[in-house]
């Protein structure tokens, strides 16, 4: 039986484990004890965090892995990379793995590609911010963080010191982006890549809560854009990839497209898509398993991906901000459209991170879908 290790235990990995056990793998779970769903589920289970390298390829090297992966975990990406590298196995390098996981490293790589994207500084402390380049409106947020987290829009200068200490103290290695902010729809697009070569999956379609957090409350699956659009984004994303030297696995690129069409890659990460975009909505829209592609490029055993099937898929989330969602929330086994629904016993607050959501319901069907028109 091969073995496959995974790292991080969340929830966001539970996908990952369960569809490496119905593929007859036996799972290795590498997290803190602390929140770790996938430590009930896994065929083991390691109390070591995600970012003990040494100690994980300890672990690994002894019980002989066939191969590594992860899923939706920005943190948990260059220790996937590390242990494949050091042990032959398939894997980005280390090398991209970190300029992935580092916005100020990943802007400077794509940029000398030239691939469109927002000008920017990289800061360690207010004193740092180079005020005569700053442009009002901006975007600060932690260089090494996601799911919205410490991310805040300003709109003077009055207000930029509060963000980026918000930033920094939310950074892993106190670093913040201080960047330029571009006004326009957004979207994100999934990838999987293997040995060098680069296969489009999907464009998501994103509705945040705006100013000042820009938390996700809703995705949808296929973007609305024009065939045109979408052979562009692909090319921009491919050239992106190959920037970063991300050659194998998922990958999940952030894009802004303003009014007059002019497109900018926002972010570029070496994992699949959080919020379900990448373990659901892909496999729902496309009929393409996406998280089983993931594991059959860690084993060294992948097959081009086959889209299938053509339908609209989602994912609507409940907060403060979407509370008439609630009775759609507790009720989604009524709702034919609905495949999986949840609500927690969160109460519904104003949301300034992914983690503030309190329910979730995702949707297949033959069009965009809304809950509030049953």
């Amino acid at each position: 039986m091969k073995k496959l290790a995974i790292i991080g235990a969340s929830y966001l990995q539970a996908p990952l484990v369960r569809k490496a056990k119905e593929m007859g793998l036996y799972t290795l779970c590498f997290a803190w004890r602390d929140g770790a769903v996938c430590a009930e589920i896994a065929d083991e289970f390691y109390d070591i965090s995600i970012v003990e390298k040494d100690q994980i390829i300890a672990v690994c090297q002894k019980v002989g892995i066939d191969g590594i992966c992860t899923i939706a975990s920005d943190v948990a990406a260059p220790t996937v990379a590390y242990v494949a590298e050091k042990m032959g196995l398939v894997s980005n390098s280390y090398e991209s793995a970190v300029r992935a996981n580092n916005k100020y490293l990943m802007r400077n790589c794509l940029k000398s590609a030239g691939v469109p994207c927002p000008d920017y500084q990289m800061v360690r402390s207010y004193d740092e911010v180079e005020k005569s380049n700053l442009a009002f409106p901006l975007i600060v947020k932690p260089s090494d963080r996601s799911g919205s987290l410490g991310v805040t829009k300003v709109a003077d200068a009055d207000s930029l010191e509060n963000a980026l200490n918000t930033a920094l103290d939310c950074s892993f290695g106190k670093q913040a982006m201080v960047e330029q902010y571009i006004e326009g729809r957004e979207i994100s697009v999934e990838f999987i890549s293997y040995r060098g070569s680069h296969y489009p999956l999907q464009i998501t379609d994103k509705v945040t809560t705006g100013a000042p957090h820009f938390v996700e409350l809703e995705h949808h699956q296929p973007a609305n854009l024009t065939e045109k659009q979408f052979s562009q984004i692909y090319s921009i994303t491919e050239n992106a990839l190959n920037a970063l030297g991300l050659t194998n696995g998922a990958s999940h690129s952030e894009y802004k497209i303003t009014d007059d069409g002019k497109i900018y890659v926002m972010e570029i990460a070496g994992r699949m898509g959080g919020d379900f975009i990448g373990s659901d909505l892909v496999r729902l829209s496309t009929g393409y398993d996406f998280v089983k592609g993931v594991i059959e490029v860690a084993l060294g055993d992948f097959e081009t991906p086959v889209k299938s099937e053509h339908n609209h898929s989602g994912v609507y989330f409940l907060c403060a901000e979407t509370r008439n969602l609630a009775p759609v929330v507790s009720g989604w086994k009524t709702y034919p459209e609905i495949v999986e629904g949840s609500l927690n016993d969160q109460p519904l607050v104003a949301v300034k991170c992914s983690a503030d959501r309190s329910g979730y319901v995702i949707y297949k069907d033959s069009k965009k879908w809304s809950p509030l028109k049953k």
